[in-house]
């Protein structure tokens, strides 16, 4: 008998704590383990402490170290670089394409809509 598989965590990045919270709120309603960071710089410090995440929510305009920033330094690393990320940003729509994002949603935007994509970026999760 193979053992239950991992329930698959979400790491929200967003310097607003009311979405963090919300975000949280349905993440665990729909089955997956939320963790929240309120900028780059805190998302990078988790995962190079040895956080594991399946999938990055990622929002763009944040203080200390904003997604773009973060963005690049997640994909220099190569212990984290293929974590993919969906963004969720109010702005720089025109810009996706060098963030190389799995989804991009523009705020606001429905978090059924964001849970909808998770569960194919998480794999074997």
């Amino acid at each position: 008998m193979l053992p239950p598989s991992p329930v698959p965590t979400v790491l929200v990045i967003d310097d607003d704590p009311g979405i963090r919270r919300l975000m949280t709120s349905f993440l665990k309603l729909e089955g997956f383990a939320p963790v929240t960071a309120a900028n780059g710089k805190e998302a990078l410090a988790y995962l190079r402490n040895g956080g594991v995440v399946h999938v990055i929510l990622l929002d763009l305009r944040m203080p200390v170290m904003d997604g773009w920033t973060f963005r690049r330094e997640q994909r220099r690393d190569p212990a984290i670089a293929d974590i993919p990320v969906v963004v969720l940003s109010g702005a720089d729509a025109e810009h996706a394409p060098e963030l190389a994002a799995a989804a991009w949603f523009d705020k606001p935007v429905s978090v059924s809509q964001v849970i909808s994509v998770i569960p194919r970026l998480c794999g074997d999760a």
